[in-house]
């Protein structure tokens, strides 16, 4: 599936300009006035539907903002790109209000091309009351994929590629690309990855990509004339490894939960997560044995933040906005970062929390899989979108399979 080129081809040729025209009239530095409005809606949130621990906490979320008068309804997605797409057709039907999506959990090209196409609401994150813990500083949360985020969207966790390894089967895992090629060829069909353009899979080839590329820097910058001569080491290194693959390459797991299941199932001895506490979270429910164990690559590995937006056409705009606030409590965040809950990384800053819930956060156990902040090291900046887009474009033609 090739959402992405397609969509980003509608967005020029329809020309989206001024689409912010008749966005509701709602002040998002006037909260209470957003509150007061807020009551009584119903809130759509769009946003991945492949976990069930995810799911869980949506639904947890949902019960705080039910407290403050909001209903919030998840609508499962197997893809971002499908909201995305939503948003786009009723914007062509000349829908301008009364939309169908309130809030999107969003990322990268997605993001991209809604904010260059005038498609969201906003600024409002950096007027949500809990914004005032985030940590501007030290976290990516005013860039997506080095697209600056103004205030269009806002962050609710924190991610980092992180390796997965039973320790039981594997004492010394590869710790680079070659050393994963070099470990695939003296144990083939232990390791996969989820087929792109799923998000991880694309995010695994983008890892790859920044250790392969003669010069990594030119990632920050949009893929242009030069994308087949910087990809050229990414694909002779794909042609290698994918005949090693599980089931050699003839099938992928669909998702990153399902390469887990593997691990699990002792059909593959590696994997990876953007969790850094995923593993544990899944051994806490008995989903992995307590033998498996994380890691991170030689010269480190890709991280971001996860982000909410509100399209341009919400009916909700309000709703949206308190949920966006709850996801950024101190209370959401401490849960989401709890290793039987989700294991996220958090987007505040301890030193902007009170007393009480910075003692909650440094009370915290992380999980046995679970690398420390310190061991996790410095995350490594994402590729300019574009390149996502074109990578998980070319790996369909290259080695796609067949759903």
């Amino acid at each position: 599936m090739r959402f992405i080129p397609t969509l980003a081809a509608l967005l020029v040729a329809t020309n989206l300009a001024n689409a912010q025209s008749g966005a509701a009239a709602i002040d998002p530095a006037d909260w209470e006035a957003v509150t007061e409005a807020a009551e009584g809606q119903t809130v759509y949130w769009h946003a991945w539907g492949g976990s069930t621990a995810t799911n869980d906490f949506i639904a947890w979320i949902g019960d705080q903002a039910a407290e403050q008068g909001v209903t919030l309804e998840h609508v499962k997605l197997a893809d971002t790109a499908d909201a995305v797409g939503a948003v786009l057709t009723e914007k062509q039907a000349g829908r301008d209000a009364d939309g169908s999506v309130d809030l999107i959990w969003i990322n990268g090209a997605n993001f991209a091309a809604m904010k260059e196409a005038d498609l969201l609401f906003g600024p409002f994150a950096e007027q949500l009351p809990n914004w005032q813990y985030v940590d501007v500083e030290g976290k990516t949360v005013r860039t997506d994929f080095t697209v600056p985020t103004e205030g269009y969207e806002s962050p609710w966790a924190m991610a980092q590629l992180v390796m997965v390894h039973d320790s039981a089967r594997v004492e010394e895992p590869p710790r680079t690309a070659e050393a994963l090629l070099d470990w695939a060829q003296a144990n083939p069909g232990r390791f996969t990855y989820p087929q792109p353009p799923d998000f991880l899979g694309t995010t695994f080839l983008k890892q790859m990509l920044i250790e392969l590329a003669e010069d990594p820097a030119v990632l920050q910058e949009p893929a242009g004339d030069n994308y087949e001569a910087v990809t050229e080491p990414l694909w002779a290194w794909l042609d290698t490894l994918t005949p090693l693959l599980w089931r050699e390459g003839r099938a992928y797991p669909e998702t990153g939960p399902r390469m887990l299941h593997l691990i699990n199932d002792g059909e593959t001895d590696l994997s990876f997560s953007f969790s850094p506490g995923e593993a544990s979270t899944a051994i806490a429910n008995f989903e992995l044995p307590e033998s498996v164990r994380t890691y991170v690559l030689d010269g480190g590995t890709i991280g971001n933040a996860s982000f909410v937006a509100i399209p341009y056409n919400s009916s909700a705009k309000a709703g949206a906005m308190v949920v966006a606030d709850i996801i950024l409590s101190p209370e959401a965040q401490l849960r989401a970062q709890m290793p039987d809950v989700l294991g996220y990384g958090t987007v505040l800053d301890m030193e902007k929390l009170p007393r009480a819930d910075r003692a909650a956060f440094d009370a915290l156990e992380l999980g046995i899989a679970t690398l420390s902040p310190a061991e996790l090291g410095q995350a490594l900046p994402e590729p300019h979108p574009t390149w996502a887009t074109r990578i998980a474009a070319d790996w369909v033609d290259r080695y796609g399979v067949a759903p």
